[in-house]
């Protein structure tokens, strides 16, 4: 029924992506589109597209519940039987056919994500190129990645006898620090927003000064140990009221930090412009918004200092590539948010390669083990802090299929 659905729909849109010239440069045909999940620190949604050709597309969408149903059921009938060279004009077909179901935002734009890049992959296979060349072409050989970095949990006895709960300790953000700069990274980020072992009305986005003073000496604790071996950002994940942002960024503003990541709820650019106006910290925010039309009042209002889409949720590897065209008409530059799967990665360093306002891309999976070992090459993907740019077609990558397997979680 969806198949017959999605076709139908695809058949009579307005636009007329059927009606295309006849050519005589490389053709090839999809032949089927697929997901699985890799079971990770995050379910990591990796979506493959087949071609007639014998080469295989791989990309990855941002974990998400219905990722799977949408590729399968409502994206796969109307690709199946188009080129995949044609990357641009099939993204837009996507966006149609899902018209109406999520295109513009949320999981819909996030499954045409990991298919956009899937097309990518498979592009430059058939075309013996590199993604990045296909885009235009380098700026840079090697793009900077940051280490975001979970610490400082401890357990600590509470005021009721006999029960426990989680705080986070200045030290242990310290020591978590020291391991991430002597494993080469020169910028780094933690989490602000944990509990102090204090209870606060988190609801109501208000904290009072202790609770503030928690984070500033977390902030001295990690600064004070690295001084300036690497930069420091960190993340408040959207949980501060204006009043209270404000005054957390004023608290933090001696230490210097890299930036300060979503102080306030993603929605609001008016709210986000104030605060940027009423303190000297630098902000950075974008991860929960979805392609170019999400980022232009972000931009035009100069509302952040840094923009920060996430590759495989806001549209893909081309509709970042505008996002951060666009950004730079304002002098503003990308820090994209990662917390994927080295495809991800992989994907929004051909982003990075390519444009000239990119500072550093995340890296979310220092805890993972076998994340290097995805990928069938003999060296680790970032070393030093960096990451090389594939050259190899496509991604430039090969996932290690037994590696994969034994991690693939299996579905219910």
């Amino acid at each position: 029924m969806y198949e017959d659905f999605a076709s139908t729909l695809a058949a009579t849109m307005w636009t007329d992506f059927d009606d295309q010239p006849e050519r005589d440069g490389p053709t090839a045909e999809i032949t089927d589109i697929d997901s699985f999940v890799i079971d990770g620190n995050f379910p990591w949604t990796i979506v493959t597209v087949e071609t007639d050709r014998g080469v295989t597309g791989i990309g990855e969408a941002y974990p998400s519940p219905g990722v799977h149903e949408i590729v399968t059921d409502y994206l796969r009938p109307v690709l199946v039987g188009e080129n995949p060279l044609d990357v641009e004009r099939l993204y837009n077909l996507m966006r149609e056919s899902l018209s109406g179901r999520g295109s513009q935002w949320g999981v819909g734009t996030i499954a045409i994500s990991g298919v956009e890049i899937a097309l990518w992959d498979a592009a430059g296979k058939l075309l013996n190129q590199p993604v990045y060349q296909l885009l235009g072409g380098k700026t840079r050989e090697e793009v900077r990645v940051y280490a975001d970095c979970h610490a400082g949990e401890a357990m600590v006895s509470s005021a009721e006898e006999g029960q426990e709960e989680t705080t986070y300790e200045p030290e242990a953000y310290a020591q978590a620090a020291r391991m991430a700069v002597d494993d080469g990274f020169d910028m780094i980020k933690f989490d602000l927003d944990v509990p102090s072992g204090r209870d606060i009305d988190t609801l109501s986005r208000h904290f009072d000064p202790p609770e503030v003073e928690h984070k500033r000496s977390v902030v001295e604790a990690v600064t004070d140990e690295i001084g300036h071996e690497a930069e420091v950002a960190v993340d408040l994940h959207w949980n501060f009221s204006p009043e209270t942002a404000k005054q957390l960024c004023r608290a933090i503003e001696p230490y210097d930090l890299a930036w300060v990541e979503d102080p306030l709820p993603p929605e609001n650019t008016d709210a986000m412009r104030e605060l940027q106006r009423s303190v000297d910290t630098t902000l950075l925010t974008g991860e929960n918004r979805y392609g170019r039309h999400g980022f232009r009042d972000l931009i035009e209002e100069q509302a952040v200092d840094f923009l920060a889409p996430d590759v495989p949720k806001t549209g893909g590897i081309a509709e970042t590539k505008k996002i951060a065209d666009m950004a730079e008409a304002y002098y503003q530059a990308l820090i994209p948010h990662n917390i994927g799967s080295p495809i991800a990665t992989v994907a929004t360093a051909h982003v990075g390669a390519t444009v000239p306002n990119f500072v550093a891309l995340e890296y979310h999976a220092r805890e993972v083990s076998w994340w290097d070992d995805l990928v069938a090459r003999d060296e680790p993907l970032i070393q030093n802090g960096r990451l090389e740019v594939p050259d190899s077609p496509g991604l430039g990558i090969q996932l290690d299929w037994d590696v994969v397997e034994e991690h693939r979680k299996q579905r219910s």
